[in-house]
């Protein structure tokens, strides 16, 4: 947090964004339908700094949180689908005729 004591010699505190937090909850939510193996990952890791900073006086904590969660089940959900897939033979698998 920067103080500020120039203008009228109280300090006055300004508050920085917390855009990791946005950018992981976007991240996770889109995840949940396309590239979730790519997005997973970095909700997580915006998500965790987001965290982080809030736990410093930033704002967004809650939506720092969600990114998290919504970043582990998005891996949880492209580790469903490779088992299913693994399961059904793979990608290549096609039944002709």
């Amino acid at each position: 947090m920067a103080q500020d004591t120039s203008h009228t010699g109280t300090p006055s505190t300004t508050r920085q964004g917390n855009g990791l937090a946005v950018a992981g909850l976007v991240c996770g939510l889109v995840g949940l339908i396309f590239f979730n193996v790519v997005l997973g990952p970095l909700a997580i890791i915006f998500g965790g700094i987001a965290w982080s900073r809030a736990n410093h006086g930033a704002p967004h904590r809650g939506m720092a949180i969600t990114s998290v969660v919504l970043g582990i089940v998005d891996l949880v959900i492209w580790g469903i689908l490779v088992a299913v897939v693994a399961n059904h033979g793979g990608f290549m698998s096609f039944q002709l005729g």
